[in-house]
């Protein structure tokens, strides 16, 4: 692993050396913010696909990211692929001290409690520093709101239980409904961010990460939509030259297949 490791950060301070690639060599931290989000998504297609091959490779791309931006900072003496090895390193060890130290914590959630106490007394207090603060805003908006949510309930701040949470769900599904009646778009916008806002507090107390809820939803629906548009290949016919109702029976066929 060492080896191959050294060979990965060599290769890398090689192709940003002189005379190395050219692409390489012009790349900043900023022009390569895309392809980080990028290999990171394509790792977790692999995931979800089981495919370990396409695994092992997405997790070499996103290794690369790291490895990358490292040696751009080493070039400037800011810091080396080292520094952020041991910085990973010191945080695990010191936001564990039920495993390397002697505290104590019987369950996950009371690692996770653990371990927003330890990272906030690592920051000193700062006028106007909030509970709440330390999640990314570039976030997708579903997992954003998770991760406000679990920073809000380790304040102290939370409903009892799922059901509690799903009654808030009720009460903008109302609100929402009362908006779409009096035509009332931009009250709507809001009221919906609430509704979704109150969906996922719902999924965070059923342990259920809504971003892959969602997404396996939108893949489900991929794959009907697909049949639908294969049944009708077969007939030489597209979904925009069929009648709705000839869909709609697909659509029912396509479900049936995958019960």
């Amino acid at each position: 692993m060492t080896e191959s490791f050294d060979k990965l950060v060599k290769i890398m301070s090689r192709l940003r050396g002189d005379g190395g690639c050219p692409w390489d060599r012009e790349q900043t931290h900023e022009s390569l913010k895309p392809y980080l989000i990028e290999e990171a998504y394509e790792t977790l297609e692999a995931i979800d696909a089981h495919d370990d091959e396409n695994f092992k490779e997405e997790l070499g791309d996103v290794l690369l990211q790291v490895v990358f931006h490292a040696q751009m900072a080493s070039e400037d003496a800011r810091f080396t692929i080292d520094d952020v090895a041991e910085n990973i390193c010191r945080k695990l060890v010191r936001r564990h001290p039920h495993v390397f130290g002697d505290a104590k914590a019987g369950t996950a959630e009371e690692v996770l409690k653990n371990w927003e106490r330890i990272k906030k007394s690592e920051k000193p207090d700062e006028p106007g520093r909030s509970a709440l603060d330390g999640v990314p805003l570039s976030m997708p908006s579903l997992l954003r709101a998770w991760r406000v949510q679990g920073k809000a309930r380790s304040a102290g701040f939370d409903f009892q239980n799922a059901v509690e949470a799903f009654g808030k769900v009720d009460e903008e599904l109302g609100e929402a409904l009362h908006c779409i009646e009096n035509e009332n778009r931009e009250g709507f916008e809001e009221e919906m961010g609430d509704l979704l806002f109150s969906l996922v507090n719902v999924c965070r107390f059923m342990k259920v990460n809504p971003e892959e809820a969602l997404n396996k939803s939108t893949n489900k629906f991929v794959g009907r939509f697909k049949y639908i548009e294969d049944k009708l290949a077969e007939q030489d016919k597209k979904p925009g030259e069929t009648a709705p109702e000839v869909m709609n029976a697909l659509w029912e066929e396509a479900k049936r297949r995958n019960e």
